[in-house]
């Protein structure tokens, strides 16, 4: 409105102004608030990201932007389910199957960025969006999977499959979708439909707060130290590391250790003081289990209870059976027996280790008897005794950024794909770094996100997810782009960031993940990965981390910049079966709680601690050792491997053996990469399992060099 007319206007009529004027007012307003509740106005998920390589944009992404996205991105995709279901035309692979590989793009989106800064960078609106999205994305997936003329669509593909002339990834992609309807419950009734709406919703429910528990009980708690003599042994980095923390925490001069395993395991390897050790392990393994606010005795058995109700739904005996149908394992069975087989061999060795370690405390003239928070500091010594090796002796030599690149270099050689540091880039966090990955040939092969240290918005462990997964469902490529998350030790003062031997590993696993996403060769996005095939990838990677000629590329001392000595190379190979009893046994009585809560054929309300000491009880679980996860912290059966987290050693089978390929040629053949990458990682989770591995390896696994790996033969 020009400053002439609005004279005019003015004169004529001063009445219609202040109309005017309130009216405005009332819009802008209406707007404000509108925005506030739904902004859809420069709302980064409703557009195309311009940004290099299309990676989020992160730095323009607010906590108010996911709930509107969300339910956009549930609208959409109800429209194009709908689309879907309404096509006149005979259901076929193209316009069904296809098609409902292509709806969801938007909520794909929102949930992926959502799921990467929650895990790693969340904070209480996250947590509050993810309470409130969690149930109403269940719903919003029940009634997507129990539409029953979506599902009649997929039958019928599916009844005249023998007749599309389907090619490999198709016919898996179908077969799969229609049993996954089945299993998700399309051929219930009307009624049974809406109890395992209900079911689904309160499981996603429980499984938040479960997860947000944890969380809030690893924060809470911090052993502060004020006397100095009580750091006795402890390596200078791990008290710097916890100065540093003491001052972030507002309690400068004073130390700080946590229950993350960045600040914990140090203590616990190294500190002298054993009622320390002890008060530091309790926290550690009595998170959730606090009768507090935070307790997850009732919120895990409510969770086992629904999963037990709905397997029964759906027709299942177990929540295992109804899990380990779809898995390479099959049945609970065949996990049993792989878990009790390992067990049996791995007690006497355990009983034997703990025997040497009582040995130290007697000679000492200790005048106790070995407990949990004991072994990794009688460990280390009884290590230093046999191999003359010391964790911090190692150290100095493990640079992150050197290691980092090290596992870079192994991926050179196996595939020729190189790692491009990318600057201006939007981070998730200031903590991480891009890179973008070229193949050898130069062209664009995806990006790579790593994110290396721990704080207290990132959850515990480590772990590889995706922004983007590669296929070409939209008629082009689709690059990956992929997050890798860890929980390293920080940099400490002057000095780099320096890692153990054992985060060494944890880094070439989680890079293992990586690359599986990374050189992913599929059409539809579609995939089906099953635990104990996808660890695969990852630990087979484990194993060029510790080979002499991989340590000799990347371990450089901070200092001198000198190679590491042969002399400690080959303390590491010799000290390779030293604890395997511990690591072991530690590690299966996880997986036989985990099978033995998905096994129960009723439902019942369970007093979670007696179930599970009565349990191991039972099986023999030496009491020097306790389950890496007691169940009150197990986020990994409340996530994707519940009845799965067997899955690790089964693949343990197949990385072991699948390493003798290229020790029966060299470390790094090309005609063996070449044939991993193609018949594994290029299409991982459109396949079979079995036929996978037999067209990389030429026949079916054999579990010997497993047992040769862990001394248990």
């Amino acid at each position: 409105m020009n400053s002439h007319f609005f004279k005019r206007f003015k004169r004529n009529n001063f009445m219609m102004i202040q109309f005017v004027i309130l009216l405005l007012v009332g819009l802008a307003f209406t707007s404000c608030k509108k925005v506030s509740e739904s902004p859809v106005v420069d709302n980064p998920f409703f557009a195309e990201y311009e940004t290099p390589f299309q990676v989020p944009p992160f730095d323009m992404i607010k906590p108010e932007h996911f709930i509107p996205a969300y339910e956009k991105g549930m609208a959409e995709e109800k429209a194009e389910v709908d689309s879907l279901i309404n096509n006149a035309e005979e259901p076929d692979f193209e316009n069904t199957i296809a098609a409902l590989a292509r709806t969801g793009k938007l909520l794909s989106n929102v949930s992926r960025v959502f799921g990467g800064l929650n895990g790693a960078n969340t904070n209480d609106e996250l947590k509050a969006i993810q309470k409130e999205m969690s149930p109403r994305l269940a719903a919003h997936n029940d009634e997507i999977n129990l539409n029953e003329k979506l599902f009649e669509r997929i039958k019928t593909v599916y009844e005249k499959r023998g007749e599309l002339n389907l090619d490999g990834e198709q016919a898996y992609i179908l077969e799969n979708v229609y049993k996954g309807y089945v299993r998700n419950g399309a051929n219930l009734n009307d009624e049974d439909k809406a109890k395992l709406m209900q079911m689904n919703q309160g499981s996603s429910k429980l499984g938040v707060q479960f997860g947000q528990n944890v969380l809030a009980e690893t924060n809470d708690f911090k052993l502060v130290i004020e006397n100095e003599e009580d750091l006795a042994g402890l390596p200078e980095s791990s008290i710097a590391g916890a100065a540093e923390a003491a001052k972030d925490a507002d309690l400068e001069g004073k130390w700080v250790f946590t229950t993350q395993k960045p600040s914990m395991l140090p203590f616990l390897m190294y500190a002298e003081n054993r009622d320390l050790r002890e008060k530091l392990y309790t926290a550690y393994f009595k998170r959730g289990d606090n009768d507090n606010e935070y307790d997850n005795k009732k919120v895990l058995s409510d969770l086992i209870k629904l999963r037990v109700e709905k397997a029964n739904l759906l027709g299942f005996k177990t929540y295992a059976d109804y899990i380990l149908e779809s898995r390479m394992a099959k049945n609970s069975d065949n996990v049993y027996d792989l878990l009790n087989r390992l067990w049996d061999a791995s007690i006497p060795v355990t009983k034997r280790e703990a025997t040497e370690l009582q040995a130290i405390i007697d000679r000492e003239g200790g005048g106790f008897k070995l407990a949990s928070w004991d072994w990794w500091f009688y460990a280390e010594k009884l290590r230093k005794e046999k191999y003359d090796l010391d964790d911090n002796e190692l150290r100095p030599y493990f640079v992150l950024a050197n290691v980092r690149d090290g596992a870079f270099w192994v991926a050179n050689q196996l595939y020729g794909l190189t790692f491009h540091a990318l600057d201006n880039m939007p981070l998730p966090h200031p903590d991480a770094q891009v890179f973008e990955v070229k193949e050898a040939d130069g062209s664009h092969c995806g990006v790579l996100y790593m994110d290396f240290h721990p704080r207290a918005s990132k959850r515990g462990g480590a772990w590889c997810g995706t922004y983007r997964s590669q296929s070409r469902k939209y008629g082009e490529e689709i690059d990956p782009i992929v997050n890798l998350v860890c929980n390293f030790s920080k940099p400490s003062g002057d000095n780099p960031a320096m890692i153990t031997l054992e985060e060494v590993e944890t880094l070439f696993h989680e890079f293992g993940h990586a690359l599986d996403n990374l050189l992913s060769n599929i059409t539809y996005g579609t995939t089906f990965r099953s635990p104990d095939f996808s660890e695969l990838p990852s630990q087979i990677m484990e194993h060029w981390s510790t080979h002499p000629t991989v340590i000799k590329h990347y371990a450089k001392h901070y200092e001198t910049g000198e190679t590491i000595p042969d002399e400690l190379i080959d303390k590491i190979v010799k000290s390779g079966l030293f604890n395997q009893g511990f690591i072991t046994v530690e590690y299966l009585a996880a997986c036989l709680l985990d099978m033995r809560y998905h096994t129960l054929t009723e439902p019942q309300d369970l007093d979670i601690n007696k179930f599970e000491k009565d349990y191991f009880d039972k099986a023999g679980l030496i009491p020097e050792i306790i389950s890496r996860y007691r169940s009150t912290y197990f986020s990994h059966i409340i996530g994707g491997y519940s009845a799965g987290y067997y899955g690790y050693i089964w693949s343990g089978v197949l990385d072991c053996d699948a390493f003798d390929a290229f020790e029966e040629t060299s470390l790094f053949d090309k005609a063996t990469a070449d044939s991993f990458r193609k018949n594994i990682l290029a299409v991982n989770g459109t396949a079979d399992y079995m036929e996978m591995y037999v067209n990389f390896r030429g026949r079916e696994p054999k579990i010997e060099p497993l047992l040769k790996k862990r001394g248990l033969q």
